[in-house]
């Protein structure tokens, strides 16, 4: 009886033309994306990362003075807490910070001296699916409060994301930004993708929709990518390994806004970003200059194992402001830790 019954769609594709037709053409598409040897692209939000987290010192920069302690009590389950004093423009007086990590799981929550607390939790169902959520309660009617869900799903050769930020649907109506990515790997060098996003800040106000198309090129030594936005902004971005030490990148904003109804049309704005980064033996230094005047240097120097510093400096020669920033990080851990293994693919 088992068998008869599983021979039934088999024989529905073979004496129905169309869907038989339907299978060939999906079972050779399967083939065909096996034979070429696809692996995974990535993130959407990652298709620059080489040039705008690794190269460039845009995200790495701060000003004043901060001091940063680091105690690990465990790396399998990786378990560690640390406090941050800091003195400085857009900086907290004082930060207590703690993660732990397994293969499954990840957790970490920060609380500063005013009581803003933000905290991120991120569970793999399995190895190609994890959910991902952050949220942040600030003190008073700041209107910094967030809360983000998010469902990644890792295939072999895509990955497809979907985001809420701040979703809701107390007011009778569903308001709240949402988002889905997919990126798609065409060729071993190439993958193409877009980012849908769905947003309502309020029931009396009409939804918006936005759709961006992005495209990734990597080889061994260089990475090309770009983003068409719906407003018709262009970010575009380009690195290259000089060598195994030296690598650079360049990345491009432009951008139309609307300028008065006497100019007759939109006006065009953009920056252009210029970066190098050098890896010494116990050091790194990044350097960047963009088209708007603005030079910036990063050093990071690890004086013994345990202890790193950290020299900003940034000159913007259109304002005449200058800004540099000295921190020191300490990252301890007991001899037992020697002997331990950090915990494997946790979900960051």
């Amino acid at each position: 009886m088992a068998s008869t019954t599983s021979e039934v769609p088999h024989a529905f594709l073979r004496h129905n033309p169309v869907m038989s037709g339907l299978s060939d053409v999906y079972n050779a598409f399967q083939e065909r994306r096996e034979r070429l040897g696809l692996s995974n692209p990535g993130l959407v939000e990652n298709i620059a990362k080489e040039v705008q987290r690794d190269t460039l010192t845009t995200n790495l920069m701060f000003s004043g003075l901060r001091a940063d302690l680091t105690k690990a009590f465990s790396l399998n389950p990786l378990f560690q807490v640390s406090h941050q004093f800091a003195m400085g423009e857009r900086l907290s007086p004082y930060t207590f910070a703690a993660l732990y990590g397994n293969s499954k799981m990840f957790a970490q929550g920060n609380i500063d001296d005013q009581g803003a607390l933000s905290a991120s939790f991120n569970w793999r169902w399995n190895p190609a699916l994890t959910t991902k959520s952050r949220f942040q309660i600030a003190p008073g009617a700041t209107g910094q409060d967030m809360a983000q869900f998010e469902h990644e799903y890792t295939g072999a050769d895509f990955t497809a994301t979907l985001k809420a930020l701040n979703p809701s649907y107390l007011e009778g109506g569903l308001t709240g930004i949402f988002i889905g990515q997919y990126l798609q790997s065409v060729t071993p060098k190439l993958a193409l993708g877009l980012e849908a996003v769905w947003q309502r800040a309020g029931l009396t106000q009409g939804p918006d929709t936005a759709v961006s198309y992005v495209g990734r090129y990597k080889t061994d030594n260089f990475v090309a990518s770009a983003q068409l936005q719906a407003q018709g902004a262009l970010n575009a971005s380009y690195w290259q390994r000089l060598s195994d030490k030296v690598q650079a990148g360049v990345d491009m904003t432009l951008s139309a806004s609307p300028a008065a109804a006497m100019m007759g049309g939109p006006t065009k704005e953009g920056i252009t970003t210029f970066g190098a980064k050098y890896d010494f033996r116990m050091s790194t230094f990044r350097a960047q200059i963009d088209s708007k005047g603005k030079l910036s240097c990063l050093l990071e120097k690890r004086l013994a194992a345990p202890v790193m510093m950290t020299f900003a400096a940034d000159v913007d020669h259109f304002t005449q402001q200058a800004k540099i920033g000295v921190g020191i990080s300490i990252e301890a851990g007991g001899e037992e830790l020697q002997d331990q293994q950090p915990a494997p693919n946790i979900p960051f």
